[in-house]
């Protein structure tokens, strides 16, 4: 069952979203060598706290951690630890928020210093299909669409969809109904409705599309081993269109700051 938001509820939401972008900014500004995943989390929890907010994934289904932290060819689902970022490295980090009730739900994938020509062109074709797929959040448009888009930016830019992880709806609770594929076929699915509110996230590898699970059952690897990238936006559908909830930056409108057996994933 979908579950469709009231405008008032949208707004709410993006309050949510608001603290998870200036977490984020946080974070991108500590990127560097040397910083250990377990850094990032703390720093993350102790801003995302000060804000009368929680932490969405800690503690959920007893993830450890206040945010996931999964380099170069983790997709997602890492657990902040000791790890040391290098120089050269990518470093995908997803962030929750619970604020006043509502979930808001987003993901970066930040490069550590310059890094090889193969991970730019990952990390840009990855951004742009979520820019891609945003476009498709239209009301009386249909889901299929939103999923179409994203693989034909991918695809086309020579890079793979992982397959076995969704999206999915959001609100007051992190994973809701619909979920939300990677890849498909316009005109297909559900059709979007003014109110749903989508937590829409391409996950990439440089290689083939099939993953693995790490040793802990929670971060899943490309099966391959090669580099791999996330990105995300929890994006509301509204009579104008889209409303990206987490912008890059705040103040950014609707296109995010732009200059640039299925799982659930975070």
């Amino acid at each position: 069952m979908i579950i469709r938001k009231t405008p008032e509820e949208i707004d709410q939401m993006a309050a949510a979203g608001e603290i998870l972008v200036r977490t984020l900014a946080l974070l991108e500004r500590k990127v560097r060598p040397g910083v250990s995943t377990a850094e990032l989390d703390q720093a993350a929890e102790r801003y995302i706290r000060s804000q009368d907010a929680e932490p969405a994934f800690k503690g959920y289904r007893g993830f450890p951690g206040s945010i996931c932290t999964s380099p170069n060819e983790m997709v997602v689902h890492g657990i902040p630890g000791p790890y040391r970022l290098k120089r050269g490295d990518i470093i995908s980090i997803d962030v929750g928020v619970i604020h006043e009730g509502w979930v808001a739900d987003a993901a970066r994938t930040f490069p550590v210093g310059p890094v090889s020509p193969i991970a730019e062109r990952l990390l840009e074709a990855t951004q742009a299909s979520l820019f891609a797929g945003v476009e498709h959040v239209q009301p009386g448009g249909r889901l299929g669409a939103v999923s179409a888009a994203i693989q034909a930016t991918v695809e086309g830019a020579g890079m793979s969809i992982v397959r076995s992880l969704v999206g999915h709806g959001i609100g007051r609770s992190m994973h809701e109904d619909p979920q939300i594929p990677n890849f498909g076929a316009p005109g297909t699915g559900p059709e979007l409705q003014e109110g749903m509110v989508l937590a829409i996230e391409p996950m990439t590898t440089a290689g083939t599309h099939a993953v693995r699970m790490g040793s802990d059952s929670w971060a899943i690897y490309s099966q391959d081993g090669s580099l791999t990238a996330h990105f995300e936006f929890t994006v509301a559908v509204t009579a104008q269109g889209p409303r990206i909830l987490t912008p890059w930056h705040l103040g950014a409108g609707k296109n995010g700051g732009r200059a640039r057996g299925m799982a659930a994933a975070t």
